[in-house]
């Protein structure tokens, strides 16, 4: 059985009646109606109970956590936000999704603004698949195809990933690496663009199997208990001591 807890804002939906219209009962709820299964338990968390939701206890017995953030991200605690990192260090699995790029725990574990380019104009986008042979691509074909999203672009401030499994491209022109796998100590973290707000995009089927293919992928096969200090020996008489 995968654990795995989703955190979203729940703000839009509730502030916005377009959103409302989309996800009626919030996106945390739609990503866990169509993960949940036999192998799959779903807990979620929203901005209203994160420090309880993604209390130490809670993260211990998460094997992945889905982000989704957008407009409340200075409201997360920082404590909260390091728990998550030293978490993923230890080996949970991490899935952010969109917005969550500017989220504390993504810009903590990628060490770097995250910035991106962006426009909201209803573009459409295929969402090409680079990497067909990798576990997350598994179900899909040459393409996503979003009849709406908002439009991401490079430069993406983020490390070079580990590895590229989809790029996006707009009816704009822009390209955008949508789907990148990174590892960060023991815990493996996968970067989902599509999924703004006010457009149906974690209804479509070719989504629900990349999020559904990266809980399986960013589940975790060890997971230490703590972190250990690193070991810093001291010189020895004559040895040099210089970097």
């Amino acid at each position: 059985m995968i654990r795995v807890r989703i955190y979203n804002e729940f703000l839009h939906e509730r502030n916005n009646e377009k959103v409302a219209k989309v996800y009626p009962d919030g996106i945390h709820n739609c990503i866990k109606g169509f993960l949940e299964s036999d192998d799959i338990k779903v807990d979620t968390v929203t901005l209203d109970d994160v420090e309880e939701g993604l209390s130490e206890e809670k993260l211990h017995e998460t094997d992945v956590l889905i982000w989704w953030g957008h407009m409340a991200h200075a409201r997360v605690p920082d404590e909260v936000a390091r728990r998550v990192q030293t978490e993923v260090l230890k080996g949970m699995g991490m899935v952010f999704l969109h917005s969550g790029h500017h989220s504390k725990p993504f810009r903590l574990l990628m060490g770097t603004t995250c910035n991106l380019t962006w426009r909201e104009d209803g573009d459409f986008e295929r969402v090409w698949v680079v990497k067909p042979a990798h576990p997350i691509a598994r179900g899909l074909g040459r393409y996503i195809y979003l009849e709406g999203e908002e439009c991401y672009g490079e430069p993406f401030d983020v490390p070079e990933p580990d590895e590229t499994v989809l790029i996006g491209g707009f009816e704009g022109g822009e390209v955008f690496r949508s789907g990148l796998c990174y590892r960060r100590g023991n815990g493996k973290i996968f970067y989902f663009q599509p999924g703004h707000e006010s457009f149906p995009t974690y209804w479509n089927p070719d989504v629900q199997t990349v999020i559904r293919n990266a809980v399986y992928w960013a589940k975790g096969d060890y997971r230490a208990d703590k972190l250990e200090a690193p070991q810093v020996k001291k010189p020895g008489h004559g040895e040099d001591t210089h970097a």
